[in-house]
């Protein structure tokens, strides 16, 4: 599988299928194989690109905390695309890719046709309420340090997924998970492209903000899977699936 030098930091990425193409990106502690049942389920009909994140999976742990950030996160993006001569695509996510993929949207809305973001919210416009998120993302850091890869647990993602480093992950966790302000909160009123919000029933966590962004981005489609958690493409794959293709099925001719 090919990889992508980022300035000598390596991003492992993967082509599968032809025509339309969507980017998936993954949670924080998980790596591309969350979309291997997407993958399957796409690939005839859609060019679909998944990739590893920096500090996960086949893709590069740099030591820098400096190499960790939404920035490099967003223009790594940017780059698969490019590499895949991709001008425009669906940009997809969940979780952490989700909000990347908000934060995406927000430095290259050109380069976006449409959006679907599972699993995930927008950020936080109070002060506080960030600096709690970040307290926690700091803590898993801290944990990752101190107890290695067993801290990252065992949901279902997690046991997807193989990494290399748990310093990796640590600094993913402060410089990607936590986050530095409010410009992807704010950036929803100005999303006008076909958008799928997505969430699993039981993802406590994430109903709120899942209403948020379906009320506040114009036109949004607001999908709930019944009997799904926080990976509701691995809980309730079916019927993830049938969303997707619904919603992808649905965009005006590229």
């Amino acid at each position: 599988m090919p990889k992508l030098d980022r300035q000598g930091v390596a991003i492992h990425y993967e082509v599968h299928g032809e025509g339309p193409p969507v980017l998936l990106s993954h949670g924080y502690s998980s790596t591309c194989r969350m979309w291997d049942g997407q993958i399957a389920a796409l690939k005839d009909r859609y060019k679909v690109i998944v990739w590893d994140m920096r500090g996960h999976g086949e893709s590069d742990y740099p030591t820098d905390p400096k190499a960790y950030s939404e920035a490099l996160t967003v223009e790594d993006m940017a780059a698969i695309l490019r590499a895949c001569g991709v001008a425009r695509a669906v940009i997809a996510g969940l979780s952490l890719g989700g909000y990347m993929s908000l934060a995406f949207h927000a430095t290259h809305p050109q380069m976006t046709r449409a959006l679907m973001l599972f699993d995930t919210g927008p950020g936080f416009k109070n002060d506080a309420a960030r600096q709690a998120w970040n307290d926690t993302a700091h803590k898993r850091a801290q944990n990752l340090e101190s107890q290695g890869l067993a801290a990252l647990g065992s949901s279902d993602e997690v046991r997807l997924s193989r990494h290399r480093s748990a310093l990796g992950l640590a600094g993913a966790a402060r410089g990607m998970l936590a986050q530095a302000n409010d410009r992807v909160i704010r950036s929803l009123d100005g999303i006008s492209v076909p958008t799928l919000v997505l969430v699993g029933a039981d993802d406590k966590n994430f109903l709120a903000a899942t209403d948020y962004m379906a009320a506040k981005i114009k036109g949004a489609s607001k999908v709930v899977i019944p009997a799904a958690g926080h990976a509701a493409n691995l809980h309730q794959p079916e019927a993830f699936n049938r969303a997707v293709t619904g919603f992808l099925a649905s965009l005006p001719a590229a």
